[in-house]
């Protein structure tokens, strides 16, 4: 790479055509014109995995159940049924891809647009509807699902992630041998994330503490309207060198190479061999939030190029020309997909208005005397209106 000055390589190299693509660096399995791909460089060959056709299937299934999700949370939204939706579409290969990789005992720290981990951990979606309805604050136990609840103070969860990490380790659940007990904490955030001071703390403490923690950054290439040759000079995962543990960039669009990376990344943190940055290179086909109007900063030829890369046509594609799925399953999925979209709708509206009084039931395990005196003079308020 060639530089024009004493300062940096050049931003029109580095963000090049090529680097829109991903560059060569890119870890990829499946092309976007659904061809396998087995050919590939030394260093990756570790990610050439076999998959058998269930798998694949299920991959498939999982990525439109996940996207129909999506679809139906923004026309609720749309018709006042939420209060904001943060989308995924086209995202759906970094999320399935990751959240299959995990095992049981791992954790997950998401941030507000992980739905297809979430649906990969078993929580039902409509615990996801009722957050950003404003019906409750999550209601899901992280502990139970090994999921985290959604943290919208951006990067604040790579902390919460790596902390836990260090706590596992001193748990003694890393490290012992035993596939059933080692355990390694996932702490997903995108590239605009990436810019927050909170993000590079937790990088530190991960690398000081060998820390069992993947950052799996979703680089969507847009900071809401910033992009990300406004954010780095260098591809994300390089960044992982400066810090003392590896980096690596995977396909986000293909979810077979998604699934690889992390979960060779998983297994090495779970040996006790510290943390991976895994940047899964994928793109935002909508808007940042049902607030956001991305018409206003980016061209449509950006998102049309991208369709062509699709994350389920390319994998339909590759079942079908396989023959690894026969008609009546697409038309199966299909049908499974309508019947989650009657189920969110159905259930969303039918989901009661929150007690105004529940706000103080879990601030604290028990109830200090500031925030009952605070919880009573509320009821005195509310009471004024029963009254009238």
């Amino acid at each position: 790479m060639s530089h024009t000055s004493g300062f940096g390589p050049d931003l029109a190299e580095v963000f090049g055509p090529s680097q829109r693509d991903g560059g060569p660096e890119l870890v990829q399995l499946l092309t976007p014109e659904g061809e396998r791909v087995h050919d590939l460089p030394p260093e990756f060959e570790q990610f050439d995995l076999d998959f058998s056709a269930e798998q694949l299937r299920g991959f498939y299934r999982d990525m439109v159940l996940t996207r129909r999700i999506d679809t139906e949370a923004t026309a609720l939204q749309r018709h006042g049924e939420l209060g904001i939706w943060a989308q995924l579409l086209g995202q759906e290969a970094a999320q399935i891809g990751a959240g299959r990789a995990l095992r049981p005992q791992d954790h997950v720290f998401p941030t507000y647009r992980e739905h297809g981990v979430a649906w990969c951990r078993g929580l039902d979606p409509l615990r996801l509807l009722g957050l950003f309805r404003g019906v409750d604050q999550g209601s899901w136990d992280p502990e139970e699902f090994r999921f985290g609840l959604y943290t919208i103070v951006i990067g604040a969860q790579t902390l919460h992630a790596t902390g836990y990490a260090m706590g596992m380790q001193r748990d003694g659940v890393v490290g012992t041998g035993d596939p059933d007990r080692d355990a390694a904490v996932v702490a997903h955030f995108g590239d605009g994330a990436s810019s927050q001071g909170d993000v590079n703390e937790a990088f530190i403490f991960a690398a000081s503490y060998n820390a069992p923690v993947v950052f799996f950054c979703q680089n969507n290439q847009w900071a809401i309207s910033e992009p990300i040759e406004r954010q780095t000079r260098i591809p994300l995962y390089q960044r992982a060198l400066g810090f003392g543990f590896p980096g690596v960039r995977v396909d986000g669009n293909d979810v077979l190479a998604t699934y690889a990376v992390t979960q060779a990344a998983l297994q090495r943190a779970r040996e006790g061999q510290g943390p991976t940055l895994v940047e899964a290179y994928t793109y935002r086909m909508g808007a940042h939030t049902t607030t956001d109007d991305p018409t206003r900063y980016r061209l449509s030829d950006d998102v049309e190029h991208w369709k062509l890369k699709d994350p389920i046509a390319r994998l339909e594609v590759y079942l079908k020309r396989n023959g690894l799925a026969e008609g009546s399953f697409f038309d199966d999925i299909k049908d499974e997909a309508d019947q989650l979209g009657a189920t969110l709708r159905e259930g969303c509206r039918a989901m009661p208005d929150p007690r105004p009084l529940a706000m103080f039931d879990h601030v604290y395990a028990e109830i200090t005397e500031e925030l009952a005196a605070q919880r009573d003079g509320f009821a005195a308020y509310l009471a004024q209106f029963e009254e009238a």
